[in-house]
């Protein structure tokens, strides 16, 4: 089947089938249960229930008993392309307005609020009609004002509370071109509770608090703004579009149209949208079927079906010649190059564009893999596809590596086409992506997350209709033909591109949303609304936690001079072997080099492609990774292929020839690749951060110097993997296989010494301790700053964990703690902001405190300001502390650590000195600790304190003479940054 979520990109976006090839054992049936009638796929793997209530909401359920939560997703068909023309990003803004609560719950008194709610909604249009600079502040004013009386009467982030409450987890929504979705994940005793809360946000939304919420909105803008690959993306979406809303209307909306929000066009859009003929309540997870559609009916019953008008747009004419555009920024150069293709209601398109796209990269076999990637003729290459309703997009990317032009990259991709369109590949290789899609099908269905979106995808592009073709997709891919992949890529893909190059350079179209005077507003943290209450009554069946016992939980068995950890996997055919190694990139820092290597070797029996091709066909994998102080070997797939999956790892980790050839070319990409580090923002604010921690050198500079790389030879990398296997190693099996039997599979694969060498000594890094404050701050051509507070703090100590745990979840962990709520909700100074005491991973080191805000350059000085107010004097909310020790209990009790995450949760405890579940501690303190606990961490570990300001911003755009009144001010280089 098709699941939207996975590594495969065939099964990322790919469509679904004609019906002619859909029949056979996949079909539409009927049942009913519980009284209520419902649609099925037979040999759904899912089991997927799609029901349709009396006013027309959609409701699909999927049952998956691996842990007690549920994936829920609520969605709208309405996104941006339903956007009115006047009023671009207004989808978006109603997303972020259902955060906001309803006449019910957000609100302290609904009716002395209400009058306020009403004069701001007049004064917003009253703002919207108003022109010239001077008479529009003046209307502003009043709004601010207006506003700050109306928050009197509000209840900042009560939604979030509800359900941060009732142990949701992951709450969030997102907007895009034809779809709005709500998502949370709850636990299996929450649906009374969940169904309630969101039956009432979806009566009646009030439209509270909004002008703090629109600066939220004018921060993301600016975020994206900084963000060179949006800009591409959007850039590509207009080209290909010239009259579709798809690159007509951005999601978040022109800058004009922000700057001039109409809350009656949000209200007509709710009205219009929002209707239970256009929705669809998706749950994937533990929960009784039957229970849960009579209890959404009788919730959301109130609901009322309208007709809805479909976006309809007038085709898009041919492109007669390539469309060729260019964005500039500070990041590194790239080259996107996209074909408008059917949509994804055009199923037979969508199947054979999915085996195309996978033929061209398929991560091992595909053309770009081998012929580009593998041969090291780009920096790197790839492929995807962008099923939307109404078309689909073909992209193919590219870097340069030094010395080559983005035109060289174009040519090069352009010609992996021109080999598809020849039909030079071998047929079999669609058998292979069928194996491997039934691999990536297995995988996907052990996530509610991934079940959920699959579904949800499904209901936004075809209303569901389409499901039985999704089952059907895996098994139908085996029967495309060479000639149509052939035919269709002569007929679609031609001249007919859209070329975006990514240059380096100032962007001189940028503009940012500047920020209007905001007055912070009340968020009344203690207020509680009489549903809120109602809510927290509503019965709910003790899940009791689940703790592992290792001893129980683990078994183990010798494999020669080392042990095998196993735990089986009792659901499926897939296994995963991990040969794990007690020294890492501290120990020696070749061997990330080495590993990276690895790949494009050959030995005396295989050439590297025909690797590749190898483990594609037996729909296996082989990974090999470097971490500080481990290094992991990884081989996984199906069972039914161990043997053949293992032994012929063992063969290229111990028969890799060296490659002179393949090495220089490394280097180069290496190279490449670091310059272009040095131009990413977030690469940056990560060496700033590991400077404030640790100093000078740290582990984020602890890189090889230009001249340790240039003399690394081919050599000695392959040395180093050939005698990898002679250093200490634990084994790691998760999979089908009985224990004995796995034992001795790998100890007749597996070759061992018979004794392990010694690994190198390992570097050591230690904690900075900050004495007085310092700036550290990285220039960097940006419309936003960015500043992460680092100070370093005790040893490990593991009877802090539970209140280290409440902290964070109090103080600022989440939408609903003491940090988002004044930095974001009442001072509108952040579009994103957290603060959390950061606990190693290993005893004897320290903790850390870490806090960040991203905001506006003009806003930085408050935004500074208001976390340290807030990292000085914790505010004292006992309902919010009640809520997130709820929270804790909640996560607890639902939380399952299954397959070979029992293991890795052994091997972290282990590290930390445990040999038990940290987590029954954690559980039996929760009541016990009070707000005198927090406040006693926080004035011990946190107020007062020197901090490090990493500060990454535009030089432009900041005062050194502000940051100078912070502490001693060092302006860091590239150089001092990255250690090359």
């Amino acid at each position: 089947m098709k699941l939207r979520k996975l590594a495969v990109s065939l099964l990322l976006f790919a469509g679904s089938l004609p019906t002619a090839m859909a029949q056979g054992k996949f079909q539409w049936k009927e049942a009913t249960s519980g009284g209520y009638p419902y649609r099925y796929v037979t040999d759904d793997p899912m089991k997927a229930r799609f029901y349709t209530l009396k006013n027309g909401l959609t409701v699909i359920l999927s049952v998956n008993k691996k842990e007690p939560r549920i994936q829920t997703l609520i969605g709208t068909r309405a996104g941006s392309n339903n956007d009115p023309k006047d009023h671009t990003g207004l989808a978006h803004y109603l997303e972020h307005l259902l955060f906001k609560g309803t006449q019910q719950y957000g609100s302290l008194d609904w009716a002395k609020e209400k009058p306020y709610i009403d004069q701001i909604e007049s004064l917003y249009d009253k703002y919207n009609k108003t022109t010239g600079q001077e008479a529009r502040k003046v209307v502003y004013h009043q709004i601010d004002s207006v506003s700050g009386i109306a928050a009197k009467y509000a209840i900042a982030n009560e939604y979030d509370k509800m359900m941060t409450a009732m142990g949701a987890q992951g709450t969030n929504a997102h907007t895009w071109v034809e779809e709005t979705i709500y998502e949370e994940d709850i636990p299996s005793n929450a649906i009374d509770k969940y169904l309630t809360v969101q039956a009432e946000r979806f009566r009646d939304p009030v439209f509270r608090l909004f002008h703090t919420e629109l600066e939220a909105v004018y921060e993301e803008k600016n975020r994206g703004l900084d963000n060179d690959g949006r800009k591409v993306y959007e850039t590509l979406l207009a080209a290909l579009f010239p009259t579709h809303n798809y690159g007509q209307q951005s999601t978040i909306g022109t800058i004009e149209h922000l700057k001039n929000p109409n809350l009656k066009a949000i209200r007509n859009f709710y009205n219009t949208y929002y209707v239970p003929n256009n929705m669809a309540i998706v749950m994937a997870g533990d929960f009784d079927p039957d229970y849960v559609i009579k209890t959404i009916d009788q919730q959301f019953g109130y609901m009322k079906a309208k007709p809805v008008a479909e976006y309809k747009p007038a085709p898009e004419a041919p492109f007669k010649a390539p469309v060729v555009k260019e964005v500039f920024g500070p990041d590194a150069e790239s080259i996107d190059i996209a074909f408008r293709l059917p949509g994804a209601l055009d199923t037979q398109s969508s199947l054979v564009l999915g085996v195309l796209s996978s033929i061209l990269q398929n991560g091992k076999a595909g053309l770009l893999d081998l012929n580009l990637n593998k041969q090291q003729k780009a920096l790197s290459a790839g492929a995807q596809v962008l099923g939307l309703k109404d078309y689909s997009i073909l992209i193919l990317s590219g870097k340069a590596k030094q010395g080559q032009t983005l035109d060289d990259v174009k040519n090069l991709l352009l010609g992996q086409l021109d080999i598809l369109k020849k039909g030079s590949f071998d047929e079999s290789l669609v058998k292979a992506i069928v194996n491997n899609s039934k691999l990536a099908e297995l995988q996907g269905l052990e996530s509610n997350n991934n079940r959920a979106t699959s579904i949800m995808d499904a209901f936004i592009k075809s209303r569901g209709t389409n499901w039985v073709h999704d089952v059907s997709y895996v098994d139908d891919m085996g029967k495309i033909t060479k000639k149509q992949i052939v035919d269709y890529a002569n007929k679609y893909l031609a001249n007919n591109y859209v070329a975006v190059y990514k240059r380096k350079g100032e962007d001189k179209n940028i503009q940012k949303v500047e920020k209007p005077a905001i007055t912070p507003v009340e968020v009344n943290r203690e207020a509680q609304s009489a549903f809120l209450q109602k809510v927290s009554a509503i019965p709910a069946t003790p899940v009791k936690p689940q703790w592992l016992d290792y001893e129980k939980d683990i078994q183990t068995a010798p494999v020669g001079t080392t042990n095998m950890m196993y735990v089986q996997n009792k659901d499926n055919g897939l296994f995963r072997l991990y040969y794990r190694f007690d020294m890492g990139s501290w120990n020696n820092k070749k061997l990330a080099l080495a590993a990276q290597y690895l790949q494009f070797l050959g030995t005396d029996k295989y050439t590297t492609e025909q690797i590749s091709k190898e483990f594609y066909n037996i729909a296996c994998n082989f990974n090999v990774s470097t971490s500080p102080e481990n290094t992991t070997i990884t081989i996984s797939g199906l069972q039914e292929n161990f043997d053949k999956a293992v032994s012929l790892f063992e063969h290229i980790l111990t028969s890799c020839k060296p490659n002179d050839q393949a090495l220089v070319a490394l280097k180069g990409r290496l190279q490449k690749s670091r310059s272009d580090a040095k131009l990413n923002k977030s690469a940056i604010m990560k060496g700033v951060v590991n400077y404030a921690m640790y100093g000078a050198n740290n582990p984020f500079n602890n890189q090889l110097s230009q001249a340790d790389l240039d003399a690394v030879s081919a050599t000695e990398l392959t040395g180093l993997l050939h005698e990898l296997p002679s250093y200490k190693h634990t084994i790691i099996y998760y999979g089908p296989q009985p224990l004995a039997t796995a034992a001795a599979d790998v100890q007749k694969l597996h070759t061992l010494p018979a004794s392990f060498k010694e690994a190198p000594a390992a570097v050591k890094f230690s904690k900075t301790s900050q004495t007085a404050n310092q700036v550290l701050f990285a220039d960097y051509d940006m419309v936003q700053t960015e500043v992460n507070w680092v100070g370093n703090e005790s040893v490990y100590d593991p009877a802090n964990t539970g209140i280290i745990s409440l902290f964070n979840n109090y103080f600022g962990g989440g939408m609903g703690s003491i940090v988002f709520q004044t930095i974001r909700e009442s001072k509108a100074l952040a579009y994103s902001t957290y603060a959390m005491f950061v606990s190693p991973d290993k005893k004897g080191e320290r903790y850390s405190q870490i806090a960040y805000v991203g905001s506006q350059a003009d806003k930085m000085n408050d935004a500074i300001k208001g976390m340290n107010d807030l990292l000085n004097d914790i505010p004292r909310s006992d309902k919010l502390l009640e809520t997130a020790k709820e929270s804790m209990k909640q996560d607890i009790e639902t939380e399952r650590i299954t397959n070979d995450g029992i293991i890795f949760s052994y091997l972290a405890a282990q590290k930390l000195g445990l040999s038990t579940d940290i987590r029954k501690q954690v559980y039996e303190s929760i009541d016990k600790m009070n707000f005198d606990d927090v406040k006693k961490f926080h004035d011990t570990n946190i107020a007062h304190k020197p901090y490090t300001y990493c500060v990454v911003a535009s030089g432009k755009k900041v005062n050194m003479d502000d940051l100078k009144k912070i502490g001693e001010v060092k302006t860091l280089s590239l150089e001092d940054i990255f250690g090359y």
